[in-house]
């Protein structure tokens, strides 16, 4: 997280108290600054982490 470009964003461009900042979510933060809301793809990288931390043929003891 860059926190000293978003404090900047949020503190200098947007003049919210500190408050307001804190109490904000990162989505309602990102609206803010003008985040379209479109979700970023996937990257391959990512999905192999996944594919490797959470592997769909591994049963646990309570799979039988």
């Amino acid at each position: 997280m860059d926190w000293p470009g978003l404090m900047h964003a949020g503190l200098h461009l947007l003049r919210l108290s500190p408050d307001s900042f804190w109490a904000l979510t990162p989505a309602e933060l990102q609206i803010m600054l003008g985040a379209s809301g479109a979700a970023v793809p996937m990257a391959r990288p990512q999905l192999d982490a996944l594919l490797r931390d959470f592997p769909d043929d591994v049963k646990d003891k309570d799979d039988g």
